[in-house]
């Protein structure tokens, strides 16, 4: 039998805030990197939100689950697009899975870049050599966001 998949689930604080959190956002308001993601249901079809914060890494966008298979997560999978939303702004992509063997790179570069706010989902302390996140990469779900129908994506 396979273990369960990592899933840090969020109190009944974190679910509140992170709903005014998210409203805060379409109203324009939150830091650079703070965005409202839009993903269809993989069963129920309805769209369905979360405050995300963007990495942006060499030139490329990636969106990183630090509470692991998130519902966002298994939606994202199934319906291989998103949509990032900040205000009335939004644009949609494509996402690709990053393997496990990119991941510690992605996943130091994110927790040194949001600490603040993501150090509590994490084992090791920020600016940990990227090679500590190896045995957690398969943890932490890792997407790069694409533009959809290959247009520029303007976030």
């Amino acid at each position: 039998m396979a273990p369960a998949p990592h899933f840090l689930k969020p109190s009944l604080t974190e679910r509140i805030f992170n709903r005014c959190f998210a409203v805060a956002i379409g109203f324009g308001m939150g830091l650079a990197h703070n965005y409202v993601l839009e993903v269809r249901g993989r069963k129920s079809g309805r769209m369905y939100s979360a405050p995300v914060d963007l990495l942006e890494f060499e030139g490329r966008r990636y969106l990183v689950a630090p509470r692991g298979e998130t519902q966002w997560v298994r939606n994202a999978r199934a319906a291989g697009r998103v949509t990032l939303r900040r205000g009335r702004k939004g644009t949609e992509y494509t996402v690709r899975e990053v393997g496990s063997a990119r991941r510690p790179e992605l996943l130091k570069a994110y927790l040194d870049r949001f600490a603040l706010t993501v150090q509590r989902y994490f084992p090791i302390p920020r600016e940990s050599p990227a090679s500590d996140f190896a045995p957690l990469a398969e943890r932490y779900p890792v997407f790069e966001l694409l533009p959809a129908g290959g247009a520029r994506a303007d976030v």
